[in-house]
């Protein structure tokens, strides 16, 4: 039986391949690395009343070579001198993430390491979380903060952050208690301005959010490491595109450490439907007062709130010229649609672009799914539905493998292209026997 994809013709940017590992690895160090990560899970064991450690992936992706600390179930990994070692296949994507793969769920995380110590234990503690998420209770979710692109959106975060930053740089309690209220007075005001913002940024921060807090506490930094980490953190940041997957790194874990200087079992208090601005709110016994917008501006000047509105206004003109060229690209003009289904997907957070109510913009990605393997590497749209990817029209079609400009498509025996001339505005999949 042969498969065909029908494909949609109707219309598509920018990006740059995900790096190749440069740096090569010893065995021994691989190793000390997993030793690493479970000296620390055992001194914080506590944290979660669970052990962090457990199968881990470190995968480099320019070989796909992976080293992980304990055998799979298939036999897809070789003992090598107190570690295992073998390939990725090709049909799984690589990413800093948990998955499940030859009989056991892994953390993955992608080689090479942080070169700091404590920086290294915050990746694996974090990844190793999202291993364990689900038998806490914590559901792994995919929220559209698509809000956090837009100016406003984007100026209440980045004053949010101003004022966490200088919660964390003070030491007398009032001085704390007064930024964590403007922190928070500003989350508000984001929240009332946008709708479903209070609910889709908590459903990121319950899963990326905790698992970098996590990290934080994992790493066990003494107590001005921690401060400046976290303060670099928001700084380093603002050199991202977006702060749409982004910003959950940030916040909970500022928050976070500044309760588990108060309460270090806080985290062991919430569940997969805590409302966190709420309980936070609680916990610093702080109330906000209402949130009108000359109050805002007023306190927004005390966080360097001029520079921030003048650096957005100009983002925004910009960003506003990019939505155009996608939109045009990937939804009004000639592209080429292909319907998920059973995708999944790897990518860089810090890169994409929402584009109206059409989707969101990749500059990289890599999908795989049933009918094959797509590498992008100058733009995509997918679909907000999570139904469809749109790309540039094909320019070459050689049995089984499609390119395009930025883009190739590995399509499997089973499948091929064919283009619909009768009905040319959507893909579907029809069986030919």
């Amino acid at each position: 039986m042969i498969q065909r994809l029908f494909a949609l013709f109707l219309f598509a940017s920018f990006v740059s391949p995900i790096p190749a590992q440069t740096k090569v690895y010893h065995e021994e160090q691989i190793n000390t690395f997993f030793t690493e990560l479970k000296q620390a899970s055992t001194r914080t064991f506590k944290l979660w009343n669970k052990n962090l450690y457990g199968p881990i992936l470190l995968v480099d992706p320019g070989t796909r070579k992976l080293y992980a600390n304990e055998p799979d179930l298939q036999g897809g990994l070789q003992y090598s001198t107190h570690i295992y070692i073998g390939i990725l296949p090709q049909e799984v994507n690589f990413s800093n993430t948990a998955l499940d793969w030859n009989g056991k769920r892994w953390a993955m995380i992608m080689l090479p390491l942080p070169e700091h110590r404590d920086d290294r234990i915050n990746l694996l503690a974090h990844e190793s979380f999202h291993r364990i998420q689900p038998e806490l209770g914590f559901k792994l979710n995919n929220a559209n903060n698509n809000h956090l692109d837009e100016k406003d959106g984007r100026i209440s975060l980045r004053l949010e952050f101003e004022a966490l930053k200088k919660a964390l740089a003070s030491s007398d309690k009032k001085e704390i208690k007064k930024h964590l209220r403007s922190a928070l007075y500003f989350r508000k005001f984001r929240h009332q301005q946008f709708e479903k913002a209070a609910e889709n940024e908590n459903l990121l921060e319950l899963n990326e959010g905790i698992a970098e807090y996590t990290g934080i506490i994992v790493s066990s930094r003494d107590d001005q490491s921690t401060k400046s980490y976290l303060t670099k953190g928001m700084d380093r940041s603002l050199r991202n595109r977006t702060f749409v997957r982004s910003f959950a790194y940030q916040t909970i874990p500022s928050y976070g450490y500044l309760l588990f200087k108060q309460d270090k079992k806080w985290n062991k208090k919430i569940n997969a439907t805590t409302d966190l601005t709420d309980y936070f709110m609680k916990r610093f016994a702080t109330l906000i007062p209402s949130t009108t917008e000359k109050d805002f501006k007023d306190l927004a000047l005390k966080y360097n709130g001029q520079v921030i509105f003048d650096e957005e206004n100009e983002r925004d003109s910009e960003n506003k010229r990019l939505i155009k060229e996608h939109k045009t690209k990937f939804v009004e003009s000639p592209h080429f649609e292909i319907a998920f289904e059973m995708m999944n997907y790897s990518f860089d957070p810090r890169a994409i672009i929402p584009v109206e109510n059409f989707g969101t913009y990749y500059p990289t990605t890599r999908i795989t799914d049933i009918w094959g393997i797509l590498t992008v590497e100058k733009g995509a749209l997918i679909s907000p539905d999570w139904k469809k990817v749109s790309l540039s029209m094909p320019i070459s079609i050689d049995n089984n493998v499609v390119k395009g400009d930025g883009w190739v498509l590995e399509l499997s025996g089973n499948y091929t292209i064919e283009v619909d001339q009768q009905k040319n505005k959507y893909l579907k999949k029809m069986e030919v026997r």
